[in-house]
């Protein structure tokens, strides 16, 4: 009896890459990328960053979005919700201002239909962009703002604002209701606030 040929695996994404929790923005980069995104005209990469910041959806989540699921009619919503693919529960987002903006400008340009995908990809195989070329994309707004790229992914983008909001708020329940956990747990480790808050109390007490 003739033995199967094994094949060789397949090497997984992030063979040879650093992995692990993955760092939020700071509002200075914040700044940079959209600054750089704007003055280098990337519509749909502007778009694409301030709805990953304002949604703070996983990047399949993000990826699958449609255009009528941030538009009332003719006008984009201010406020959205979303089925989540991981844990089939409903989660909803604000949509800022500027990120209404720079979506209405990008799907003008793109021409895109109301059920539509907001990020189309230009591969045949995919109706949308992939969670690889999204990553990709990150990768390259971090390191053209000079940061080290293998600190940072998609779930920077995730991260980032529900930091903001908890540095500033201290309120774990409400970054627990809109990053759509189910446990409180999950969203402290997620955010690793208990190692956060113990190195700001240890540096403001001297001894």
């Amino acid at each position: 009896m003739q033995a199967q040929r094994s094949t060789p695996s397949q090497d997984p994404w992030n063979k040879g890459k650093l992995t692990g929790q993955k760092a939020p923005l700071r509002l200075n980069e914040i700044y940079a990328i959209r600054v750089r995104l704007q003055l280098s005209r990337r519509t749909r990469d502007l778009a694409l960053f301030n709805l990953a910041i304002d949604s703070k959806l996983r990047a399949c989540d993000l990826l699958n979005l449609r255009v009528m699921d941030v538009m009332h009619g003719s006008q984009l919503a201010s406020r959205a919700i979303v089925m989540q693919k991981k844990t089939k529960r409903p989660v909803q987002f604000e949509i800022t201002e500027q990120t209404r903006k720079s979506l209405a400008d990008w799907i003008e340009q793109a021409a895109l239909r109301n059920g539509e995908f907001l990020f189309p990809s230009r591969i045949r195989s995919s109706p949308h962009l992939t969670t690889r070329q999204y990553a990709r994309i990150v990768h390259q707004w971090v390191r053209e703002i000079g940061l080290d790229d293998s600190s940072y992914g998609t779930h920077t983008m995730r991260r980032t604002k529900a930091a903001l909001i908890y540095r500033r708020t201290r309120n774990l329940r409400a970054v627990q209701l809109l990053l759509g956990h189910t446990k409180i747990e999950s969203t402290v480790r997620y955010l690793g606030v208990e190692l956060d808050d113990a190195l700001e109390i240890a540096e403001q007490t001297e001894v």
